[in-house]
């Protein structure tokens, strides 16, 4: 580019204040501004440098290169810029990399990639599928746009594509190549073996392990250039194939200083240990000549990295016994390299090695060759001539370069093997119709010591960069045709001189061959012969100092060649004899392989493709030397390589990849501008500009070019609607010079430098109109200031004015108020001091008549008591009187009773002694006895009560006197205080007589004590105080540290749920996923035998039941499997037996994962109630049998025969011989089992009250707790009425609200626990009615539907097994719910759970497993075939749902059904228990959920970025967008009232089929989860979208859909939460970013982003030109640290969002209102061969 062009409008532009760059020794370039205007003819040029200097710039050839517009720095495309140089380029790279870390800067063609030395989170494979689809300037710059656009162009074109990466080595090349491979086998996917994408992937690491080296300037430095072409069909992968170029073999036997040799022979070292490796002899790496050259140690694992080789060796196809000959090859080498030649005498003449040599031992083992031919050949050489041959002794130094050229020769052919074997496992049979190579060559090199290896690399690099000038100057011509702009050819630098010096008739390529096919070629005759041959090209010179040596002026600068080691290296001599002895090796095939001969059909893997595997070649009878052989030199065949190379890339599209390393010291994010510049000059960019600026660099659209300018354009060059006019009108104004600008069909094209003239122009008119603005403004903020003052002071004064009248007022109300007020005191002294003496007086007159009253009180007293004393003394002298005598009255009477009895016993003894009188006495006796047992009765408690009666008498009497004893205390109380009250009297008259100062001072001195123990009190609570609130402290700690243990116990039980649940859904996933598989694998099948036979209707038939009993028993198992890893170890569905059990085996309901001692309680529980409910039922016959037997004696054991309780006592006897003591002994035996039984139902029961009583226990304490917490917040609120205690106060109330809570919890646990135990009994007390029942003997299975009893209705569907196929194809196949308007969109779940109720009312279980599986295969076929219809899903996951809650709700859980009504409750489930039926129920509904969302999607994926970030909702935004943004010119695709009715429609679909809204929010939570992650991931990839005008616009689309929640009832579904991220996004790009307490702001703000999100934001946050500054790295420094420091451990971490993550779905119960007997089931669904109960 001219500067000329530059400096021209300087003038018109004043240069003072402009920005240039000067050279800099350091920096390269540094800025400067001029600060005195510049005159043509000028020496010197006054500048002011950026740290204040200033400077005087000589001025010698050409001015200094301009700076450009602030609003240009960091451009993502460097051909933008205005003006087009290096420095300008080298500035742009730096602001983007130091500032916004932004690695990737497009610059035409090119992009330029960065290596950070840091690993960077934007290769996720989020990033992947957010580039796919895209243009390539809709996003970032990036590898996966390159990517993007070269696989898009192959898909639309048909035509081959090539991604060229170059660079230094460590400029990151292999990464790039790795992820532009990555990027296409992840969008191309593969087409026909799932496994290619794998084997693809696996071979990076295997070419790495090989062909990859530890070097000073790279870990990882690829030692070759290889070629990856990926073939495509139907844009799917299809397979690869990979050429190499010019391995560095001499690295195998030569390393320099702090550099290693290639990684596999560490990586066999490293893993010597292995089972596998101990037969190679293989030991440290250090050890080994081979490998310790370099004494460097690497910081990676590479035992690790040989598992990685061999798994990859494994996935592309190569068998471990390969694999083991293949280490056997590479240990052998490293032996080879141990091997010790020594000199046999000081001449060097000949050379021997040792037969005891170890490594040669080991050599020789390891490839089956002989040990002696190995030495002869080591230290000799076979010379042919006509008729003789001869051995000639090789000296030590060429017995090892023999040594080592068969080391390397041996390394080079593993190689090529090692490449033909990757080729093999990627090569499609079926071939590709397109392909996209990507070339990973090294770059231009240039060092101090530059052999064979850089000439040829710098050759290749001479042929790309002639393509690539070839195609930048196409595309630069094709883009003003296509404009139709008038072109003048511009002439570039074309380097073919150089590369016919190199490759021409007589080049150096040339020479060097000739020179190699002679005798005595040496490298210094072909220096001789190249400097008499290219002395007078202007491309090759001759250096002053080193004879042998050459320069060769190449495009990137000039390079010194030394010649040594040129022709050697060219001939690549390889010993024969010993590749002979190799070749005959028979105990390795991969050893003839590796060494075939020329004439066994071995070609150059660059030359040729594999077609297939290769037989071992037979070694030749005879060993002919290298010059009788047709081998063609190294350098030619680099030559014809890199021909087919050009050939292929010309027969492609290219796209250029530039590798640029940052710097020497591998350090993250440093920028060293010397070595930036010299890769931008060597790798091509520079070249780039100066293409793109001998023309028309700067390129804008007329609407982007009018939305920028339109301050310039005058209002007579608005010609209507005509942008283009009114463009092409304004340039021709402001820029005069029509050769400065071409106008095309859609852009405006300019020439370096114009830009930033506009942008002067732009300036200046903005500036002036501010100015204007600025003149009124001020103008009108004076006027409104003075109106201001004026009010103020006029204010002012009325206020004075109106004070000091008020101040007078005051003064006058004080002076009257001041007499009222005096008036008023004397008065109220006087008043008071009459009232003092008043009160006096009448508390003296109160006390004297309260004196006398209370003696009168008292002496009534004393005399009423002792009135009451006398009558009591009386009283009790009388009963004692009469006790005597009644006491004596009934001693009297027993001694005459007592004599009485005495003589009636005489008589009675004498008649005992008859026998008539005995019989007589014995037939009353037992009436007897029980009248004397009566009579005793009735004795003992008349004398109980007699005892009771005395008892009561003796405490009254007690008493008694206990109270008089009190009384006369009393009255004894009573007459000392009447002694006291005289001396009180007395004393009282001292005191009156005492004067009233004593009086004072006593009171005074009372007063002070009772202060003093005010104040000790005072003291004393004070501490109390202080103890308490320490104690409260200490409780509130205690129960804080209680509340956030629990509360963090619940929230790592809510997280495991969760977990638990996603992991459920996800194998739920995988389910469907193998499922799909199978159904594919079995259509083939079908697919198969359909091709090989045709089908009778028969066949089809079978065939038809055959794939439907195939499709039952692989979703069972699969299912069964599923819900027992989801659910946890449950019981599998299990059908009840026919057959009654015997009482040892478990229950048909019994769980499988149960404690074995919670099933044996349960057992003997249900064994015991049974039988206690039998013996009650036989009881109770008895009694019935006893009274029927009165009535009907002829049948006393029919009963018995009923219940075949005759078996069960013994009583199998006829019924005339049954007597009433068989029947009592009967009764007697049923009774003592009755009691033992009822004895082990008692312990079982006090049990279970122990464990109950224990939890009552457990609640006491916790209300004790509860009721002292209660009694401490009292004793608090009643002493303490400080702020701080009232908190404490309230966080106690809420710790005990929080326990009682728990309380209620534990309670609740209880009753349910009651419950289940309740139920339990009662599920096997119907288990033991059920076997009762099927021990008599039921009705043939034929009649199974038994009928109800007449009246109930019963809400079944009565089907039988062969009308199975019919229902499913009415209910679920052929069900359309358009063809029966106003019906329950739950119709089909409801009709399954009728015709379940019926199998169940039947008790037939095996029918009820058999319906809901074909029901559930139905459903999987109906949503295989309907997968993309949003309606279909939606309908079939509200039935499933549905059905799942009817088993539920009608079935054995009494907590679901609890709300069902009677109704209801008559219709649940009786005899069938179908959990196993709803965990698959379950999972089906998951599979439906995770189908909806995948649907719904798909719908909203392509509305979202364009809805969302595109749309401009609020017009005129977008002329506020920075300049130069890549803007679709096209139409909005889709807008936002598209989303939103979109999001409506399905919302609508959803309530509509009866989903439940639970579920319907979850629904709607996971799509505006998907609009804003897919909305934020777009965001942090576009740095057009990061501005202030994007921000609002978002914020506004934002609040669109919060209202639209709010509009649908949803605020408060939980999907507001997932809008966050977003709304703080818009919040970001809108505040401000400049100071500390901004980005203390952002930090506070940004609760829910990344701090890599926040960065992300900021970096590539564009300013308003003119109105905002760029965000400076200091301040995007200081929020990233504040982020990193607030960020908690396990916070989210990721750059983008992982829009394909599914929240795990949670199926709420909700039971249905419905009737089973109202269902109306429409004529439009055939069932008419259904029966409905």
């Amino acid at each position: 580019m001219s500067e000329a062009i530059c400096w021209d409008l300087v003038p018109s532009v004043s240069p003072q204040g402009a920005r240039v760059w000067i050279p800099d020794c350091v920096q390269v370039w540094r800025a400067a501004e001029i600060t005195r205007d510049y005159e043509e003819g000028d020496a010197v040029l006054h500048l002011c440098l950026e740290d204040g200097s200033m400077l005087a710039y000589p001025i010698e050839s050409q001015l200094p290169p301009l700076c450009n517009p602030e609003c240009l720095s960091g451009k993502d495309d460097l051909v933008a810029l205005s003006y087009l140089h290096e420095p300008a380029v080298l500035h742009s790279l730096r602001v983007r990399f130091l500032e916004a870390n932004a690695i990737y800067t497009y610059c035409g063609i090119i992009l330029v990639a960065i290596n950070p030395y840091k690993p960077l989170p934007i290769y996720e494979e989020e990033v992947i599928y957010a580039y796919s689809g895209r243009e390539m300037g809709d996003m970032d710059p990036h590898v996966f746009a390159l990517a993007e656009e070269a696989y898009k162009q192959m898909v639309r074109f048909g035509k081959n594509q090539s991604l060229i990466i170059s660079g230094e080595s460590g400029a990151g090349k292999t990464a790039s190549a790795k992820y532009a491979m990555r990027y296409f086998t992840a969008v191309g996917g593969c087409l026909g073996d799932s496994s290619m994408e794998e084997k693809v992937l696996a071979s990076s690491p295997v070419m790495e392990a090989f062909g990859n080296a530890k070097t000073t300037r790279n870990d990882n430095s690829s030692r070759f250039g290889k070629y990856i072409e990926i073939g495509f069909s139907q844009a799917r992968v299809t397979g690869a194939t990979i050429k190499t170029y010019l391995l560095e073999k001499s690295r195998v036997t030569f390393q320099a200083r702090a550099e290693r040799n290639y990684h596999i022979f560490y990586q066999l070292c490293a893993s010597a240990a292995l089972s596998e490796l101990q037969g190679l002899g293989l030991r440290g790496a250090e050890t080994f000549h081979y490998t310790c050259q370099g004494r460097c140690t690497a910081g990676t694992d590479d035992a690790a990295d040989l598992d990685s080789t061999r798994h990859a060796f494994s996935l592309l196809g190569v068998p471990e016994a390969d694999q083991l000959e293949l280490f056997s090859v590479l240990a052998a080498i490293l032996h080879l390299g141990d091997i010790a030649i020594r000199g046999r005498d000081r001449h060097g003449d000949g050379c021997f090695v040792e037969s005891a040599d170890e490594a040669l031992g080991q050599f020789c083992t390891l490839l089956g060759i002989e040990e002696a031919q190995v030495t002869r050949w080591l230290c000799h050489r076979k010379l042919v001539t006509t008729g003789e041959t001869y051995l000639k002794p090789l000296s030590r130094q060429q017995a090892l370069d023999s040594r080592d050229a068969l080391a390397k020769h041996m390394y080079g052919q593993v190689f090529k093997w090692m490449v033909s074997r990757v080729n093999r496992a990627l090569r499609s049979p079926e071939g590709h119709h397109t392909s996209i190579g990507i070339l990973d060559i090294y770059g231009f090199e240039m060092f101090e010591f530059n052999s064979f290896e850089q000439f040829c690399i710098n050759y290749a690099n001479e042929k790309l960069q002639q393509l690539f000038n070839l195609h930048v100057f196409k595309l630069e011509q094709e883009e003003y045709v296509t404009e139709e702009i008038p072109w003048v050819f511009v002439d570039f630098c074309d380097n073919q001189p150089c590369i016919e010096l190199i490759e021409g008739r007589l080049g150096i390529l040339d020479l060097l061959n000739e020179e190699c096919k002679m005798p005595q070629g040496s490298d210094g005759s072909w220096a001789q012969k190249l400097y008499q041959t290219h002395l007078g090209s202007s491309h090759f010179q001759k250096p002053k100092r080193p004879m042998d040596a050459f320069i060769v002026c190449h495009f990137a600068g000039k390079v010194e060649y030394q010649c040594s080691g040129f022709v050697e290296k060219n001939r690549d001599t390889i010993p024969e004899e010993l590749v002979g002895l190799l070749r005959a090796s028979k105990q390795s095939a991969l050893l003839a392989e590796l060494f075939l001969e020329d004439g066994d059909g071995a070609v150059s893997l660059q030359s040729r493709r594999s077609s297939g595997p290769r037989l071992p070649g037979r070694p030749s009878r005879r060993s002919l030397p290298s010059s009788q052989r047709s081998k063609k030199s190294i350098s030619s065949q680099f030559r014809a390589s890199l021909n087919r190379l050009m050939e292929m890339l010309g027969s492609t599209t290219p796209h250029y990849v530039r590798c640029i390393k940052p710097n020497d010291g591998k350090l993250p994010f440093v920028f060293d501008s010397r070595r930036v510049v010299e890769q931008l000059r060597a790798c091509g960019v520079l070249e780039t500009i100066r293409i793109s600026a001998a023309g028309y660099p700067s390129r804008w659209t007329y609407q982007e070019f009018f939305d920028r300018y339109r301050a310039l354009v005058s209002r007579e060059e608005l010609v209507g609607a005509d942008v283009k006019q009114s463009c092409s009108l304004a340039l021709g104004r402001l820029l005069q010079d029509p050769s400065k600008y071409q106008c095309g069909k859609s852009k405006v094209f300019f020439r370096a430098g114009q830009v930033a003239y506009l942008e002067e122009l732009r300036y200046r008119r903005l500036r002036a109109a501010c100015t204007l603005l600025q003149r009124h403004l001020r103008g009108w903020l004076a006027r409104r200031r003075f109106g201001r003052v004026r009010a103020a002071v006029l204010c002012l004064q009325r206020h004075a004015r109106g004070l000091l009248a008020r101040r007078l007022a005051a003064m006058l109300r004080r002076s009257r108020a001041a007499v009222v007020l005096q008036k008023t005191v004397r008065m109220v002294l006087a008043r008071r001091s009459y009232l003092r003496t008043r009160r006096a007086a009448v508390t003296i007159q109160a006390f004297a008549r309260g004196m006398f009253a209370r003696r009168l009180y008292q002496q009534m007293v004393r005399h009423q008591k002792a009135v009451v004393i006398q009558a009591a003394v009386r009283g009790w002298l009388a009963r004692s009187r009469y006790a005597r005598l009644r006491g004596a009255v009934l001693y009297l009477q027993c001694c005459y009773r007592r004599a009485r009895a005495r003589r009636e016993l005489r008589r009675l003894r004498a008649e005992a002694r008859s026998v008539e009188h005995y019989k007589q006495l014995h037939k009353g006796m037992e009436i007897k006895v029980m009248q004397l047992q009566c009579r005793l009765d009735e004795q003992a408690q008349e004398k109980q009560w007699l005892a009771e009666q005395l008892s009561a008498l003796n405490t009254a009497h007690a008493e008694e006197v206990q109270r008089l004893r009190a009384e006369m205390q009393g009255l004894r109380e009573d007459a000392a205080r009447d002694a006291q009250v005289q001396q009180l009297q007395e004393r009282l008259a001292e005191l009156e007589r005492h004067s009233a100062e004593s009086r004072l001072a006593q009171e005074v001195e009372e007063l002070r004590q009772r202060l003093a123990e005010v104040e000790a009190m005072k003291l004393h609570l004070g501490e109390e105080r202080d103890a308490l609130i320490q104690r409260t402290l200490e409780q509130s700690q205690d129960l804080e540290e209680q509340h956030q243990r629990a509360a963090r116990e619940s929230r790592g039980l809510q997280q495991e749920l969760e977990e638990e649940r996603a992991r459920y859904q996800s194998l739920v996933k995988e389910y469907a996923r193998l499922e799909q598989g199978y159904e594919n694998l079995r259509d083939e099948v079908a697919f198969h035998r359909q091709s090989t036979f045709r089908r009778s209707p028969s066949s089809e038939s079978f065939l038809g039941s055959e794939s439907s009993y195939l499709s039952s028993m692989s979703t069972a198992p699969s299912r069964d499997g599923s819900d027992q890893q989801a659910e946890g170890p449950e019981e599998r569905w299990q059908p009840v037996p026919e057959a009654p059990q015997p009482a040892g085996e478990p229950l048909p309901n019994g769980g499988a994962g149960q404690d074995p001692l919670e099933q044996a309680y349960l057992l003997l529980l249900g064994q015991l109630n049974a039988v206690t409910e039998e013996l009650a039922r036989t009881r109770e016959e008895l009694r019935r049998s006893k009274a029927s037997a009165e009535h009907e004696e002829k049948k006393p054991l029919d009963f018995l025969k009923r219940r075949n309780i005759v078996g069960m006592l013994g009583l199998g006897r006829s019924p005339e011989k049954a007597a009433d003591d068989d029947l009592k002994h009967a009764y007697d035996a049923v009774q003592v089992a009755n009691k033992l039984l009822a004895s082990q139902l008692q312990e079982e029961k006090q049990q279970h009250e122990e464990e109950v009583e224990g939890l009552h226990l457990d609640i006491r304490s916790l209300k004790q707790l509860s009721q002292q917490q209660a009694a401490l917040i009292q004793d608090l609120q009643r002493h303490q009425g400080q702020e701080g205690l009232q908190h404490h106060v309230v966080r106690l109330k809420e710790e005990n609200w929080e326990l009682a809570q728990k309380l209620e919890k534990q309670e609740r646990t209880t009753m349910k626990l009651q419950k289940q135990l309740r139920a339990y009994a009662k599920q096997i007390q119907d288990f033991t009615v059920k076997r009762e029942t099927t021990g008599l003997g039921q009705e043939p299975a034929a009649s199974q539907a038994v009928p109800s009893p007449p009246g109930l209705s019963q809400a079944m569907l009565a089907w039988r097994m062969e009308d199975e196929g019919r229902i499913i194809k009415a209910i679920i196949t052929d069900y359309r719910p358009q063809s029966s308007p106003g019906v329950l969109p739950e119709l089909p779940a409801f009709l399954l759970f009728l015709c379940l109720r019926h199998a169940d009312h039947c008790r037939d279980e095996p029918r009820a497993r058999s319906l809901l599986d074909a029901a559930i295969n139905a459903i999987k076929r109906v949503m295989k075939k309907h997968s993309d219809d949003f309606e279909v899903v939606a309908l079939w996951l509200a039935n499933t749902c549905q059905l799942l809650n009817c088993l539920r709700q009608y079935g054995r859980d009494e907590s679901c059904s609890q709300g069902n009504t009677a109704r209801q409750s008559a219709h649940r489930l009786q005899h069938l228990d179908l959990q196993s039926a709803g965990r698959s129920l379950g999972a089906l509904a998951v599979q439906l959920y995770q189908q909806l969302i995948r649907t719904a999607e798909k719908r909203l994926k392509p509305m979202i970025v364009s809805a969302m970030l595109e749309s401009e909702t609020i017009q005129g935004l977008a002329s506020s967008c920075p300049p130069g943004l890549h803007r679709p010119s096209a139409p909005v695709a889709h807008t936002l009232p598209e989303l939103l009715q979109q999001l409506g429609s399905f919302h609508q679909v959803l309530g509509r089929h009866g989903l439940a809204p639970a579920v319907g929010h979850q629904v709607l939570h996971q799509l505006l989860f998907l609009v804003s992650g897919t909305t934020l991931n777009y965001l942090l990839l576009r740095k057009d979208a990061c501005s202030w005008s994007r921000g609002i616009q978002l914020r506004y689309n934002i609040s669109q859909l919060e209202q639209w929640l709010r509009a649908q009832g949803l605020q408060h579904s939980g999907a507001r939460e997932m809008l966050e991220p977003l709304v703080q996004a818009a919040q970001l790009l809108q505040v401000k970013k400049a100071t500390e307490e901004d980005a203390g702001a952002i930090c506070s703000l940004c609760t829910v982003l990344s701090p890599q999100q926040v960065v992300k934001i900021l970096r590539a946050y564009t300013p308003a030109a003119g109105l905002e500054e760029r965000v400076s790295p200091g301040f995007i420094s200081t929020v990233e640290r504040r982020l990193q420091e607030q960020q908690q451990e396990g916070g989210p971490s990721q750059l983008l969002v992982d829009t394909s993550h599914l929240f795990p779905v949670n199926l709420p119960f909700v039971a249905s209102p419905v009737h089973l007997d109202e269902l109306r089931i429409p004529d439009t669904i055939d069932l008419a061969f259904l029966v409905r109960l």
